[in-house]
């Protein structure tokens, strides 16, 4: 049986995640793959959100921090189990971003990205402000890390896996949503809504849906990354964290699997790498993100695939000796012409 380009990809997906841990040299840096995994897994409900549907949201690290400080505060405060703190983090991401869908997408364009960024910062100064339940500013200590099964998750290694686990199962769920029926509603109502009302969508019903998928998937990044690093503050769910999360769905390249998966991991781990360069690191930073969307604006994953086919041309349009133009490498030129 033939297999499709889709399930190739998401094969090599699969041995890239679990490949990626033996050729780090410790610890550190398997902490850092790990926040990769769980700023793509935002991003890829966001890029759903944007990419696909044509709808912004500024203020999508508040679900992140929902969903932390709630497993926190179910696990740590109340002592309920793990395995109920992860449900109930999920949940609460899902009812809020239901609550908001309702009103802030009726809006359009840069109305709805103030409401979102109002709500955003509404979250923000209550982790400030609700001291005994989050911690304040301070932030909420004594998470226990997670536990499933009765298994442990003490390791920063089996931590990634999990986390690796977790980011490939919603990429095939993503895979699954985009190539299905509420997909090519998505990407018609991103074009025209007026068109899309035409052809039957609902649309007030697959923007609220896309909403709170792209929720959820924040959801289930921030109670993993609650339990990771067993502590929380808000600092960490701010609007700065936002604005990254944009910035990887731009950079990656909307409406992108994969370009999802691309900017978060770039954005995520770049910072470490140019941290030899000291004082210069922010300028270095910056400038990239510039060339990048100059030279690149349909994204990394856009870029390269633009950069292969130019070199596919060319090694085409420039035979080797004794090969005609057009003619597939490897094969002899007819000597009779």
């Amino acid at each position: 049986m033939a297999v499709s380009a889709r399930s190739l990809q998401l094969a090599v997906f699969a041995g890239l995640l679990a490949a990626a841990p033996l050729a780090l040299p410790n610890d550190y840096y398997i902490n850092i793959l790990i926040l990769c995994c769980f700023n793509a897994l935002i991003v890829m409900g966001l890029n759903l959100l944007m990419g696909y549907a044509g709808q912004v949201s500024l203020g999508h690290a508040a679900f992140f921090g929902l969903a932390a400080y709630t497993t926190a505060f179910v696990t740590a405060t109340a002592g309920l189990p793990v395995w109920a703190g992860v449900p109930a983090g999920i949940a609460v991401s899902a009812l809020v971003a239901w609550l908001i869908a309702v009103p802030t997408l009726k809006l359009q364009g840069n109305y709805l990205a103030m409401a979102t960024l109002g709500f955003g910062i509404i979250v923000s100064i209550v982790f400030n402000e609700a001291v005994n339940i989050t911690g304040g500013p301070s932030g909420f200590v004594g998470i226990p890390r997670l536990k499933l099964l009765g298994y442990a998750f003490t390791s920063d290694t089996a931590y990634y896996y999990l986390a690796a686990g977790v980011l490939w199962l919603a990429t095939l769920v993503s895979r699954r949503i985009i190539d299905s029926r509420t997909g090519r509603a998505l990407r018609a109502i991103h074009v025209s809504e007026q068109a899309a009302q035409a052809m039957g969508v609902d649309i007030a019903r697959h923007k609220r849906f896309v909403f709170v998928l792209s929720a959820v998937y924040a959801g289930v990044a921030g109670t993993l990354y609650a339990h990771h690093l067993t502590f929380v503050a808000p600092s960490s769910f701010g609007f700065n964290f936002s604005v990254q999360l944009i910035t990887m769905v731009v950079l990656g390249g909307m409406a992108s699997l994969w370009g999802a998966v691309a900017g978060a991991f770039f954005l995520t781990s770049l910072p470490e790498f140019l941290r030899v360069f000291e004082e210069m690191d922010i300028l270095i930073y910056g400038a990239m993100l510039v060339a990048c969307m100059m030279f690149m604006p349909s994204g990394l994953v856009g870029g390269l695939g633009k950069l292969a086919a130019w070199l596919k041309r060319k090694l085409t349009a420039n035979p080797t000796p004794g090969q005609k133009p057009g003619q597939k490498p490897g094969l002899k030129a007819d000597s009779r012409g």
